[in-house]
């Protein structure tokens, strides 16, 4: 979430907020989401998809928590994560209607990003050691015991539906942005750019090739891991 521009439109000016990689993770991401909702809602031969869409989603979060420490100054998390005071302090400002513009994710958006990040990496965790005892099982299953495993599993199954909540907190935030603040956020994750006064400097950049060079070390990472727990 960004801050709600307070000045005139005439004496604002588009930055681009969002990089390239942001974008192109967040947008992947959501559509990984939703084909492992629907592919593990069908089930049968989709759940051989189900695990490669599992590993995706798995590379895609490694990439980000990676370009969170070395990506453009918007994605690092050193530019939006605050404390409890603080963001306590900007939610009050929030309600009085004087909080201040942010460029990127404000300090509430930021603990909604962290919360996001982590509670997906839980589920990409535990399907990782999840089985359907019938034709599917993640690769690290046969590396603990059956009933680890169907621990893990059944862990895997209900831990979507706190998931789910994060989500519609995260989408409700959004559409309280959009016709409450007049702030449209997803438009400005689609395009990258935002409006800000004009004397707002313009975000520094990483370029894109780290991020392309990033992506490929962790999915290489991810597809050993996978290869090696299976002997």
């Amino acid at each position: 979430m960004a801050g709600r521009l307070a000045v005139p439109l005439e004496s604002a000016k588009s930055l681009e907020v969002w990089d390239i990689p942001v974008r192109v993770f967040h947008w992947f991401l959501v559509a990984f989401i939703v084909w492992q909702w629907a592919s593990a809602a069908t089930g049968g031969n989709l759940m051989e998809y189900h695990l490669l869409g599992g590993y995706a989603i798995l590379t895609l979060l490694l990439f980000r928590l990676v370009w969170g420490m070395v990506g453009s100054h918007t994605a690092r998390f050193t530019a939006f994560v605050r404390g409890p005071r603080a963001t306590l302090a900007y939610l009050r400002a929030v309600k009085a209607g004087s909080a201040p513009p942010s460029v990127g994710h404000n300090p509430a958006g930021g603990w909604m990003v962290l919360a996001l990040l982590a509670g997906l990496l839980a589920q990409a965790g535990l399907g990782l050691f999840a089985t359907d005892d019938i034709m599917t099982s993640g690769p690290l299953a046969g590396r603990v015991p059956d009933a680890v495993s169907e621990l893990l599993s059944s862990l895997h199954s209900g831990f979507f539906y706190v998931l789910l909540g994060l989500m519609a907190l995260h989408v409700a935030a959004i559409l309280y942005y959009r016709f409450a603040k007049g702030e449209n956020l997803v438009t400005a994750m689609v395009t990258g750019k935002a409006a800000h006064a004009a004397d707002t400097p313009q975000p520094k950049k990483v370029s894109p090739w780290l991020a392309l060079l990033s992506l490929a070390v962790i999915g290489a990472a991810v597809a050993a891991l996978i290869l090696l727990a299976g002997r």
